[in-house]
């Protein structure tokens, strides 16, 4: 949960937009405001955004701000294949899977607080889904989210709390509280977990934030939109997962539902927010379809 008590302020340091080589392009048309004229309207005015996914051959248009990134974040038909062929065993072959889920109060299931609503957050539908997909595995979500906590706090106390439960995955979920530490100290704190995870052998999937209703999800440069942008950067750089929960709800709305809808106060998802990020995750998880003429 975000304390406003909080700064807020611009992050410290401005994360540069990522350059295109051949991969994908980014072309913004912004509407030029006469001096002295009120605040323009995300609404009415503010940035297009185009990106042309060369590889993919379309181009999608938005009113949202897109990056298009060179590099992509870890492969996501083979990042987790060992452990979704474990994930597929029987008794007696098959060995316990570990996720833990690590983060703020979104994770930590507050819906609108103080209730927290364990069985209908992420961490939780992201094991029913499993277990539908997997009905002959064995297999643990935990939970290590603390509500209010940021990446700093977290990242302290990373080899205490997440490491012992010897995870197969951790999610890492703070963007949302890490507007108050500024860009820099959030991405030491999300790379050093990232590191320690890694040494260990351990598989990491990096969400960016969920919404929060008092931000501009239309500005690229709100504090929100910069820190989902940094985390995809760090997925991309040390090639991990990514769940863009922030474009994943971005995508609703475009299609036509209310943020409202989808929250539970101004800046925790309800179980329909949750659904969308643990539909994101069990992505991950999910056997690829065969080649044609294979079984």
């Amino acid at each position: 949960m975000y304390n406003p008590r909080v700064s807020a302020d611009a992050p410290d340091t401005p994360v540069p937009e990522p350059s295109a080589h051949g991969v994908g392009w980014k072309v913004s048309f912004q509407v030029v405001q006469k001096r002295g004229a009120p605040h323009r309207s995300p609404a009415v005015a503010g940035t297009l955004w185009l990106c042309i996914a060369a590889t993919m051959g379309c181009a999608i248009v938005s009113r949202f701000p897109s990056d298009c990134s060179v590099r992509e974040s870890a492969p996501r038909a083979t990042y987790l294949a060992e452990i979704k062929r474990d994930l597929q065993e029987a008794w007696p072959d098959n060995r316990t899977i570990t996720i833990v889920c690590h983060g703020h109060s979104v994770p930590a299931g507050y819906f609108e607080t103080p209730t927290v609503d364990s069985l209908h957050a992420y961490p939780h539908l992201l094991l029913t889904k499993l277990k539908q997909h997997y009905p002959n595995a064995v297999i643990n979500v935990i939970v290590t989210a603390i509500g209010g906590e940021n990446a700093v706090s977290g990242a302290a106390r990373f080899q205490r709390d997440v490491l012992p439960h010897h995870p197969d995955v951790v999610t890492i979920d703070y963007a949302l509280n890490d507007r108050g530490n500024g860009l820099e100290r959030s991405r030491m704190a999300w790379e050093q977990m990232i590191a320690s995870a890694r040494a260990r052998g351990v598989k990491v999937i990096l969400l960016t934030p969920t919404p929060d209703q008092q931000s501009d999800l239309a500005d690229p440069d709100d504090p929100l939109y910069q820190h989902a942008r940094q985390v995809r950067e760090l997925a991309a750089l040390h090639q991990v997962g990514l769940v863009d929960s922030l474009a994943l709800f971005q995508q609703r709305i475009q299609g036509g539902t209310r943020l409202g809808d989808l929250m539970a106060q101004v800046n925790h998802p309800n179980s329909a927010g949750h659904e969308l990020v643990a539909e994101g995750l069990m992505e991950w998880f999910e056997q690829e379809d065969p080649p044609a003429g294979e079984e």
